[in-house]
């Protein structure tokens, strides 16, 4: 039954992601949202008579109802952010997606993931370079994920079946409808060894703005984004900039000064916006993962005597246990510890040896 709100609020006028979440969290539930009295609402920070009037459309149960008939039909999960099994790395985001819709095999929590984006118009050096990136990848068994597009998108979700690593397309538009349409031809593969997500509902057609918001979801979902190719202006440095601001790792694949699609990488680069990646080990690297390489998708657990640490400080250790490397901002979210009182029990478990601090404001065990 919350489900069925949940989805109706997403529909609300005025609600975005940010807003979804505090509705909640004042009322404790989508459904309370919804039955909380008029008076009670207006006094929630934000909320106006736009939203009150939004609340009671009658059609919204309806619809939300049709939406979730539809999604099992399709066998179509939905991840809502305030619920326990959405994917880690996006819900500490302050603009994580309401929902998500997910088909496949794939954990969108898989222990390491590489997002890959580039020009719909890559050179046959873009194409070489992606399959060789992918390749040196497969040894540590990430996910990799990218946006489904022509050129260096599809490059990569290709290189990834053919190595026989997991792989995400983030969809600009539902489900349902793939785009572009020649690619549909690569979905049962995709879904069989990854998946594919949307933010967006079943039926919903590809819009430009919404391929704007996709990169972010591509970006969110990535301990790493690679820019394999892009021209001077493109999506791929949406990405780059949205990994940036989520203080993520960023590469850019550079490229001579002839070849226009290599134009936004090299400017990337320049401004010290992305790191130069010439090889493998440049990635490896940033990302620390050269401890790991015999690791399985989930973090080796220490025998560590949690009675020896204050309450705070194991819950800390147990969450690293149980979800490998994190970031601090995601730690403190998912733990519910302050930033502040958080980075100070990383300091003090860093000063005993316990936990490893890495680029990026990543922590983990040692």
């Amino acid at each position: 039954m919350e489900k069925l709100y949940q989805i109706a609020l997403t529909n609300v006028d005025g609600v975005g992601s940010v807003f979804f979440r505090q509705l909640i969290s004042y009322c404790g539930s989508a459904e309370s949202v919804f039955k909380t009295k008029t008076d009670r609402l207006l006094k929630i920070p934000g909320v106006g008579k736009t939203i009150v009037e939004g609340l009671k459309k009658k059609a919204l149960l309806a619809d939300a109802e049709k939406i979730l008939k539809e999604a099992e039909k399709q066998q179509v999960q939905l991840y809502f952010s305030t619920d326990k099994n959405y994917p880690s790395r996006l819900k500490s985001l302050y603009d994580a997606p309401s929902v998500l819709f997910y088909k496949g095999n794939a954990d969108l929590s898989h222990f390491r993931s590489v997002g890959i984006v580039g020009t719909r118009q890559a050179t046959d050096y873009g194409k070489k370079t992606t399959q060789e990136l992918v390749e040196g990848l497969k040894p540590y068994n990430p996910l990799i994920i990218s946006g489904l597009a022509y050129g260096i998108d599809i490059s990569a979700h290709k290189a990834a079946l053919e190595n026989n690593l997991p792989t995400i397309a983030v969809l600009a538009s539902g489900l349902d409808v793939i785009y572009p349409s020649q690619h549909e031809k690569y979905i049962e593969q995709i879904l069989d060894k990854g998946g594919i997500v949307s933010e967006n509902p079943l039926g919903m057609q590809p819009m430009r703005n919404l391929f704007i918001s996709r990169n972010r979801i591509i970006a969110g979902l990535s301990d790493a984004s690679v820019i394999v190719e892009s021209a001077s202006k493109g999506g791929s440095l949406v990405t780059a900039e949205y990994a940036n601001n989520y203080h993520r790792q960023v590469f850019a694949v550079p490229g001579t000064l002839a070849n226009k699609a290599s134009e936004g990488c090299n400017k990337l680069i320049q401004q010290n916006k992305a790191n130069i990646y010439t090889k493998i080990e440049d990635l490896i690297e940033a990302l620390n993962w050269d401890s790991q390489i015999n690791s399985t998708n989930t973090p080796k657990i220490n025998d560590l005597d949690l009675s020896l640490f204050t309450i705070e400080e194991s819950q800390v250790i147990s969450h690293l246990r149980q979800h490998g490397e994190m970031q601090i901002d995601e730690l403190s979210w998912q733990t519910q510890i302050s930033i502040n009182k958080i980075a100070s029990l990383l300091l003090n478990l860093e000063f005993q040896g316990i936990v490893k601090a890495m680029p990026g404001k990543r922590f983990g065990l040692k």
